[in-house]
């Protein structure tokens, strides 16, 4: 989508405040004209020029509406413009985290926290100002029409020498923009890798201060900073120069009415309050151009932006980055209904066919050819109360198989059956009340303990006690500053690593899902909590649970065990038959399966 058919669309989002905004902003420059009408009745009336039945205080009245009346539209244009510009870099956001949402979870950004972030807050901050200029655009093109006409009727000599220096401007403008679009992108990056460079640091601040970096991420977020500086000041200076370049075209054409309209003032054909008011609308035309050449900077910049979001949300054509959607203005935001369990909800049986998995070789983009393949042939299956438990050495697929099941990375081949019938979109599937899932590294937020577990699940204080029983927490919370309404920090680093892990785990059994699935969910666990909590999950009898696990407890717990190795089944069984057929599981319980995590 190029980029006027972007800002068509934005535009169409709103028509009825957009043609308000742009309405409102005319009104109010050519109430501007009438500073020069005024100004032409003002020095006219120190002549025998004066227009008949007009004094000085009549003037002074009039001067005194003129602004009265100015700044009423202003209040009214700037109230609806503020209103307009919220509305549109309020859809643009909501779009990019829409987008970043519909991916698959386990699918990076392709650039980091602190870069997504900027283009979140900068770039749609860009492309909001960019949709506003043109609304200036439309008010300054009918303000000069109009000014045009009024020196054209007095004295279209003088017009045409003073608008030909402008035109000219105009033409030089159209010359520089390609550097403007180029510098600004370069700016753009340097700030990205400044912020990245910082959000990756405060996120690793622990591992920082172990390896005793400290010097070396200053250093390197220094030297960043020294190509941000060297691209910001060239981007500043050739915007700066840009914008001085055209509105001191005003003080030229001053000049030229001078020398043009010299002999006007002799003879009297050209009065005083004629000058006066070409002086004041020849600066109209000159903040025309100048006004010209700031949009032509800005929907270059502009482009630039909506190119970095359309990058970001991974949508080839841009039609998501400005699809038209509710943002919910005004009164009550829509309720968060919980999922509603059906018949057809209730796992019975759940079938994987072969399901194969690649990634790029390493410099690779995802379209070349050439991929190493993490999962190859994968095909399994489990019913209605089993506690199934993958296995394996490190980088032998298990997470992966797990990611690749629930949607999280897309898989290549394979189909998936519900109770028999296919799963068309695993992603929008394994959900709630179906599925839940606790990743590897728990997804915790700075917020509540409570709000962590509910995650804007409506529920009682009799089910978020039964989900903390569950996750073998309820010993803990009392001991917690707040209990549960305690403030866990970011990531949950309040919290011991047990404690982080069983509060995921507490997130999934509220939901009740049919479908259990744990990464791992166990290693931070000592060997009581993790029987207990073992205890407790299978203490109803029809739970069903697909776990990847290296510990014992869960392995000899296991109804069976898939057993991976190199991205394929090795083996499928119970953990005797296991050990007896397949060297590769005796040789892991051999050597220490903790040793594996």
């Amino acid at each position: 989508m190029k980029m006027h058919q972007a800002l068509w669309q934005l535009i169409k989002y709103r028509p009825g405040l957009y043609t308000a905004n742009a309405l409102a902003w005319i009104v109010i420059l050519l109430a501007e004209l009438g500073t020069g009408i005024v100004a032409k009745l003002f020095f006219d009336s120190m002549t025998e020029s004066s227009a008949a039945g007009l004094t000085l205080w009549s003037i002074i009245a009039l001067v005194v509406a003129v602004g009265i009346a100015r700044i009423l539209t202003i209040l009214v244009g700037a109230l609806t413009d503020i209103h307009h510009r919220y509305n549109m870099g309020s859809l643009l956001r909501r779009n990019l985290l829409s987008s970043v949402l519909a991916r698959p979870g386990a699918q990076s950004l392709g650039r980091s926290t602190g870069e997504a972030l900027n283009t979140f807050r900068d770039d749609s901050q860009v492309v909001e100002d960019t949709i506003s200029w043109i609304v200036d655009q439309m008010a300054f093109t009918v303000y000069a029409i109009v000014a045009l006409g009024v020196l054209i009727a007095i004295d279209a000599r003088i017009t045409a020498i003073v608008v030909l220096p402008l035109l000219t401007v105009i033409a030089a403008a159209r010359s520089v923009a390609k550097h403007i679009r180029r510098f600004r992108e370069a700016a753009r990056r340097a700030t990205e890798k400044v912020t990245g460079a910082i959000g990756e640091a405060m996120e690793g601040v622990q591992a920082i201060q172990l390896a005793g970096a400290e010097k070396h991420v200053l250093s390197h977020v220094q030297e960043l900073n020294k190509a941000r500086l060297i691209a910001t000041v060239r981007d500043r200076l050739l915007s700066q120069s840009f914008h001085s370049f055209f509105w001191n075209t005003a003080t030229l054409c001053t000049g030229l009415i001078l020398l043009a309209a010299a002999d006007g003032l002799r003879a009297g054909t050209f009065t005083v309050g004629d000058f006066a008011l070409f002086v004041i609308y020849v600066g109209v035309l000159a903040e025309f151009v100048a006004v010209i050449g700031d949009f032509m900077m800005h929907l270059k910049q502009g482009a630039v932006s909506m190119e970095r979001m359309v990058e970001l949300s991974h949508d080839g054509t841009g039609s998501a980055v400005v699809a038209h959607a509710p943002i919910h203005m005004h009164g009550p935001l829509p309720e968060v209904l919980a999922p509603r369990r059906t018949a057809s909800d209730r796992l019975e049986t759940l079938r994987i066919d072969h399901l194969f998995f690649s990634w790029p070789k390493e410099g690779c983009t995802e379209a070349d050819a050439e991929r190493v393949f993490a999962l190859r042939d994968i095909s399994f299956s489990l019913s209605r109360g089993e506690f199934v438990v993958i296995t394996g050495r490190i980088g032998s697929g298990k997470s992966t198989l797990l990611r690749t099941l629930l949607g999280l990375l897309p898989m290549e081949h394979g189909s998936i059956a519900w109770n028999g019938r296919p799963v068309i979109d695993p992603a929008e599937f394994f959900v709630p009340p179906r599925c839940a899932y606790t990743p590897q590294v728990p997804q915790l937020f700075s917020d509540t303990l409570q709000s962590n577990i509910r995650m804007g699940l409506p529920s009682t204080p009799a089910e978020i006690e039964e989900a903390l029983f569950l996750a073998v927490m309820e010993d803990d919370v009392p001991h917690l500053q707040a209990g549960l309404d305690t403030m866990i920090g970011a990531k949950g680093v309040k919290l011991s690593g047990g404690q982080r892990q069983r509060t995921a785990a507490a997130r999934m059994f509220i939901r009740d899902p049919e479908l259990l699935v744990f990464d791992d969910l166990s290693s931070a666990l000592d060997v009581e909590t993790e029987n207990l909590l073992w205890d407790r999950t299978f203490s109803r009898g029809d739970r069903t649970a697909l776990v990847v696990s290296h510990r014992r407890p869960a392995l000899e717990r296991a109804d069976r065990i898939i057993l991976l190795k190199d991205g394929a089944i090795e083996g499928i069984g119970a953990l005797g038959d296991l050990m007896a057929k397949h060297e590769e599981m005796r040789s892991l319980w051999g050597s220490g399966l903790e040793a594996q995590a």
